[in-house]
């Protein structure tokens, strides 16, 4: 392939979406070039669209005026170096743009990683510019690489969400209501809930708000307590302490979260937006705290300068091995090629429309 893809979003209307080909760039002196090869597209990635504007994350990947580049996590091939310490051939793990190709200052270049040092990523989180070596990463398993990239940042997530929520006990909450239930997210959160319960003080039950359509295989997972479908969300008690944990980012469900607990309600933290275009339902004058947006790098660097880089990813590192042994029992990776495939299955995941058992796993631009 001698040009650069780029799939271009409508920031203002996320389901106008174009191909854009230029001619691929040659990288300078200390420069790198990246042939991404695969990647994953979640609801995730739908958040990162979502938000792009209020938590940077169109600044990644720069894009023309009024549109922007959904970043996605995956893999990548150098096929071009003017860089010390980086080869052609190298395989990295990271956070690309859904594209076919992204160039890279490299930085900081180590056995295990170097961090991309482009003057428009200087001052965006750290956790995000870093790209990690197949061949020396601890967590990276050849035969795994769909269930790293469709799982790895979404539980990186989930571990700093219970572990933001262990750090503050919990903000006094003994219910914690995670909505969109049925999301990857969401399962990581309620699965390291669960498996972490038994060492820690705080007593706690873990309920997940679903649809109907999902109740189900909620219920099958068996890492929620109880589980709780939207049209049922009105029922819920408002005598115990709780807190809400939002994924599906349904501005109408929010406010009947809000006003259905009551008094008793401690923290609403704001996650994800599994419904994206619904957000703007909550309204003003919502009752209760305030919700506030969970943003996991502010997590992740408090723990890292407090533990350090090795505790933090050993600890990452045991609960993630955890964790893709229970997915295991009930995700199905779905795997197609090519740009049509792309641009269907964004579609696809931006509308909701798909199995929460589905994870989906993208390659081959060059393919029609």
């Amino acid at each position: 392939m001698n040009e650069r893809q780029r799939l271009l979003i409508n920031r203002d209307q996320l389901d106008d979406v174009q191909w854009h080909s230029e001619a691929l760039p040659s990288p300078a002196d200390g420069q790198v070039l990246l042939a991404i090869d695969n990647f994953a597209l979640t609801a995730n990635n739908i958040t990162y669209a979502a938000f792009g504007d209020a938590l940077q994350y169109w600044e990644f990947f720069p894009a023309p005026v009024g549109s922007g580049i959904v970043p996605v996590w995956g893999f990548a091939d150098v096929v071009a170096s003017n860089c010390d310490g980086i080869e052609v051939g190298e395989r990295f793990y990271g956070f690309y743009p859904l594209a076919s190709h992204l160039l890279v200052e490299p930085a900081q270049v180590s056995d295990t990683s170097f961090t991309d040092n482009a003057e428009h990523r200087r001052s965006l989180p750290v956790i995000y510019n870093q790209y990690l070596r197949t061949s020396s990463d601890a967590l990276y398993d050849a035969d795994r690489e769909a269930v790293q990239m469709l799982l790895r940042p979404l539980f990186t997530t989930s571990f700093l969400l219970d572990d933001f929520f262990a750090d503050q006990a919990m903000f006094g909450a003994r219910e914690l209501h995670l909505t969109s239930a049925s999301s990857k997210t969401a399962i990581g959160m309620a699965f390291c809930l669960q498996h972490n319960r038994a060492n820690r003080d705080a007593d706690y039950a873990i309920v997940g708000l679903t649809s109907a359509r999902n109740k189900a295989f909620v219920e099958s997972l068996d890492c929620y307590d109880r589980v709780v479908t939207y049209d049922e969300a009105a029922t819920l008690g408002n005598q115990t302490p709780s807190a809400i944990v939002d994924f599906a980012g349904d501005g109408t469900l929010l406010r009947t979260l809000h006003e259905q607990l009551g008094d008793s309600l401690r923290y609403s933290c704001l996650v994800g937006a599994s419904h994206w275009d619904q957000r703007a339902g909550a309204g003003p004058d919502m009752p209760g705290p305030d919700p506030v947006m969970f943003f996991a790098p502010h997590q992740a660097e408090k723990r890292i300068s407090e533990w350090g880089g090795e505790r933090f990813a050993q600890h990452l590192a045991d609960q993630w091995q955890a964790f893709c042994e229970f997915a295991g029992g009930w995700m199905e990776i779905d795997a197609s090629e090519g740009r049509e495939a792309i641009a269907q299955t964004y579609q696809q995941v931006l509308a909701g429309n798909f199995s929460p058992r589905s994870g989906y796993v993208l390659s081959k631009f060059s393919c029609q």
